[in-house]
This record gives C-alpha cells, structure tokens and sequence, in this order.
C-alpha cells in the first residue's frame, strides 16, 4: 500500500483529482510519467497561465526524459504559438538536489492572465 504518507486522498475522477492538488499543493513536480502525468502537467500549466493559481510547476528531467516535451515548448514560442512568460511557467530540474531550492523560489507570473478569476 502506500506506505510513508501522512494521508491518503481519494477522489471520484481525474478532474476532481487535479481540483484537489491545485487546491492544496503549494507546488508542482512531474516525475517521468506517461500520458496521465503529462496530462495532468498540461492541465496544471494551462491553469498557471490562465491565472487560475501561481504555484511553481517543474519537471524532473532525469536522463533527458522531458526534453522532447522542452523542444516542443520551446519550439512553439519560437513560432509563436506560446508567449514566452508562459514557457517560463515550466521549470526544469535535473538534480534531484536542487528540487525544494527550485520549487521554494516563487513561480513567474504568466504573461497575461487569460482569465479574470480571482480568489474567494
């Protein structure tokens, strides 16, 4: 079982799911993965860059695993299909050391909040 956590957390689907991280986590970390993590990392950016939380996202890139996912953001600014503050919102981390210096440090704001939701 899960072994070592302080709580466990169910929930009834994925969106419930990512509600309740944005709700409660103070940052975001992506471990190499499949489709699920890369969805719930696309849907956590696209909620940082539409203003919905300001929390820092990143990935672990061990080994070089996210950087297809890098030359792909990368190469959509340079085309111009992402605006180059809202790149900025993916943090890359390749020392597991570095990884509580990185997400301590607070997230850039997006480029333009897409959204005017505010806090209740």
């Amino acid at each position: 079982g899960h072994r070592g956590i302080t709580e466990l957390i169910e929930v009834a689907s994925m969106h419930e799911r990512k509600a309740r991280m944005a709700a409660e986590a103070d940052a975001f970390l992506a471990l190499p993965g499949g489709l699920g993590t890369l969805e719930e990392l696309a849907e956590i950016l696209t909620w940082a860059q539409l203003g919905i939380h300001d929390h820092p996202v990143a990935v672990l890139d061990l080994d070089g695993f996210w950087d297809p996912l890098i030359e792909f953001l990368d190469g959509a600014v340079a085309a111009g299909f992402l605006r180059p503050g809202n790149r900025a919102l993916l943090r890359v981390i390749t020392r597991v050391e570095d990884i509580l210096e990185v997400l301590r440090a607070p997230a850039p704001p997006s480029a333009a909040p897409l959204l005017g939701l505010e806090e209740s």
